[in-house]
């Protein structure tokens, strides 16, 4: 069998053959309670009557995606 190591290779081969690039992303782990404190502080910061614009963008292009 081959090491784990090898079958990744193969794997990372076969996605560049088929035309992809593999890419790692790091972000804040959501789990964490620094980062929801952090979430929650700018979430109370928000002014809805500022966020208005964009929420009804965001429905609108999102009935539109169901239409289709």
């Amino acid at each position: 069998m081959a090491s784990a190591a090898e079958r990744m290779r193969a794997m990372r081969a076969r996605r560049r053959n088929d035309g992809l690039r593999e890419i790692r992303l790091l972000v804040p782990d959501a789990r964490s309670d620094i980062t929801r404190r952090r979430i929650a502080e700018q979430v109370r910061l928000l002014n809805p009557a500022t966020e208005r614009d964009a929420l009804d963008w965001i429905e609108e292009v999102s009935e539109d995606d169901a239409s289709r």
